[in-house]
């Protein structure tokens, strides 16, 4: 586990990464190096959890996490508001393999959230919103020990550009604050993560406002953690920087439907980073 607070947590899980991981192979190709199992956990309380020692897109973390309530797989959407961080599996050659269209992602984190209906009716491959079913579960039964969202459907895996890497999360009410644990199964440390932690910090407090809540902690659970051996050097070069303070978030605070959020609801303040750090993506 991985207990030092916010940002130190996620640089010393890459630290920890470089220096004991396993040498392996991969899907893509590339090679990584490879840990098995690894926690980090962030009081919301101490600030939002965006990096500071590289700059993060928020852009493409806010629309992203609207795009997956919205239940839109189609990459149109994003596309539309300037976020490209999808394009890769979205080209005609990588939506032929399971036989969609152009830009057509298949059954990715919206369609199993089953956030908003399809044209045919149906929610999701199980016909469940699974998001409205939470937000209500929350405010009626937050004792709950299955306040579960699920990502994983073994039977549409290989219906789909990528199958979900973020898996499952699961929220927990205590002294009027919510918490929520993310299990990742596929972790790109570098380039994947830390929009991961941002945006399911985020999507905690989008939560916990709507059910009159405060926040509490996000916990990062991982299973494959890995840098891809082209990440390296990018690595190092992020580990050689001082993290600034972290930001603050800003939600408009009319807003009380977790599916009435746009854009201009949602605001990073006082972000202060260092500048981007490029590096290519393993499709």
């Amino acid at each position: 586990m991985i207990t030092s607070k916010n940002e130190q947590a996620y640089l010393d899980l890459l630290k920890w990464v470089l220096a004991s991981g396993t040498q392996k192979g991969d899907r893509t190709g590339t090679g990584t190096l490879s840990h098995f199992g690894a926690q980090m956990r962030f009081d919301l309380a101490d600030g939002f959890p965006l990096l500071t020692t590289k700059k993060i897109h928020t852009k493409s973390v806010i629309y992203e996490l609207l795009w997956f309530l919205k239940g839109d797989t189609h990459v149109k959407y994003l596309q539309d508001h300037g976020v490209r961080i999808w394009n890769e599996w979205a080209t005609a050659e990588q939506t032929a393999r399971f036989g969609k269209p152009e830009g057509e992602l298949g059954a990715v984190y919206g369609h199993q959230f089953g956030a908003s209906q399809q044209p045919d009716g149906s929610y999701n491959a199980d016909g469940f919103d699974q998001i409205s079913w939470l937000v209500n579960e929350i405010n009626t039964n937050p004792n709950s020990r299955r306040l579960i969202v699920s990502g994983w459907n073994p039977k549409e895996a290989d219906q789909v550009a990528l199958p979900p890497c973020h898996t499952m999360f699961q929220f927990f009410v205590a002294d009027g604050k919510l918490s929520c644990q993310l299990y990742q199964r596929s972790a790109d440390l570098f380039l994947g993560v830390p929009f991961n932690i941002a945006s399911y910090a985020l999507l905690t407090h989008m939560i916990a406002q709507v059910t009159d809540l405060a926040v509490g902690e996000f916990i990062w659970t991982g299973g494959d953690c890995h840098i891809y051996h082209n990440h390296l050097d990018q690595v190092n070069e992020q580990l050689s920087r001082t993290p600034y303070p972290l930001p603050s978030l800003w939600l408009n605070p009319a807003i009380d439907n977790i599916f009435a959020f746009d854009f201009d609801d949602i605001t990073i303040e006082n972000y202060q980073s260092h500048p981007t750090i490029k590096a290519q993506v393993a499709i």
